[in-house]
């Protein structure tokens, strides 16, 4: 696969910049580690994991394309929307000059569906333990008695208890030698079949509160202490509103909370990954809230109208992937002032070294301080 273009990658719509790529050496590791398996495989037969933005998918489709004068048959899953559409723009950019891109990969869930009938699954390592799990448990349920997994990282990501949990659910794991700061382990002989354990939940009786978690996502069962600060102000939130969102939702807290406390108040709860989708629909029927809140799937608030919010609640990311980076912050700014109506309000939990106080001002309007502790900033900002 040296001579697929891999420079044409693209993040987008994920954030871009000069230190942000969108293939690194785990991508192109992971694909010389795999070749002598996927020379043998058949259509139909390949899944790609939790590949970042095309690499993994798309090289292996050109590879198995021309192999087999056929669409490769490429099942594809991806928990962030951003990736699944980095994927399809990629292809669609490739397509033209690259053969076997055409058809040859659809985005299936995570399931039964996603692994009948695979004998190789290409996985980009997720940083959660509990999301491996959750992934190695359902490739022994559903995919080929001769599967072999090929999962690779950066080594700074990677951890000994990775090894371990791979081996709760295959009989033999190889780790490769290390290449380029990356490595590849690689897992055959799925051991028996696994009941399916996610997603997990947890009562907060402090809070009044059942969480629901999927492995990958974020904080699991717990509640990260900036969400646990930002709760202590839901009453001041907008009072007269009748309508909020919860933007980047994770597993539904605030948007659980706000639902609770709030009785008249319905609830979008939004965020780009189906791990948080699943869970957080699980926590609001946990709750005894799932009428009056919706969850969705969503790259920010790509699919709302502008200027049709009264409230918005943001405990926004400070990491893309694996690199500390404001651009995704700014991303939910942006779009929180597109979509609040003029006087509405944006309320935002953030660490207080990251100053965003200056940029909210600037892309929202007026923002007051509301709430410090010794680490967290709460602050309202009031839509022009």
């Amino acid at each position: 696969m040296s001579d697929f273009p891999f420079e044409r990658l693209r993040r987008w719509p994920d954030v871009e910049a000069a230190n942000l790529f969108a293939v690194d050496a785990s991508d192109r590791l992971i694909l010389d580690e795999a070749a002598a398996v996927l020379a043998a495989a058949g259509p139909a037969e390949v899944v790609v994991l939790e590949d970042h933005y095309g690499a993994l998918t798309l090289a292996t489709a050109a590879e198995l394309g021309e192999r087999l004068g056929a669409p490769a048959g490429i099942r594809v899953y991806q928990d962030a929307l951003s990736g699944e559409h980095a994927l399809a723009r990629n292809a669609t950019e490739l397509a033209a000059t690259v053969p076997g891109l055409a058809d040859s990969y659809r985005q299936v869930a995570l399931g039964a569906e996603l692994f009948t009938g695979a004998r190789v699954v290409l996985m980009q390592l997720p940083r959660s333990l509990a999301a491996l799990d959750e992934l190695a448990g359902a490739i022994v349920r559903f995919a080929a008695p001769d599967v072999t997994v090929v999962a690779g990282g950066r080594i700074k990501h990677m951890s000994v208890a990775m090894n371990e949990v791979l081996r709760r659910h295959f009989g033999e794991v190889a780790v490769s030698p290390a290449r380029q700061k990356s490595r590849v382990l690689l897992a055959t002989r799925p051991i028996g079949s696994m009941e399916s354990g996610p997603p997990r939940s947890v009562v907060h009786e402090d809070l009044g509160l059942t969480v629901c978690a999927h492995g990958a996502a974020f904080a699991g069962t717990t509640i990260d202490i900036g969400t646990r600060y930002l709760l202590d102000f839901l009453d001041r939130m907008k009072p007269a509103a009748t309508t909020a969102i919860d933007l980047g939702c994770g597993t539904g807290v605030l948007a659980a909370a706000l639902a609770q406390r709030r009785p008249g108040l319905r609830v979008l709860a939004t965020d780009q990954s189906q791990a948080a989708v699943a869970s957080a629909a699980a926590t609001m029927r946990a709750n005894g809230v799932a009428d009056r809140v919706r969850v969705l799937r969503d790259d920010a608030l790509g699919s709302q109208p502008d200027a049709s919010a009264e409230l918005i609640v943001l405990n926004p990311p400070f990491h893309i992937g694996s690199s500390v980076h404001a651009g995704i912050a700014l991303k939910l700014f942006e779009d929180s002032a597109r979509v609040l109506r003029p006087g509405g309000e944006l309320w935002t939990v953030w660490n207080t070294h990251l100053g965003y106080r200056s940029p909210l001002t600037r892309i929202v309007g007026q923002t007051h301080q509301v709430g410090r502790n010794t680490k967290f900033t709460v602050t309202v900002s009031t839509r022009r």
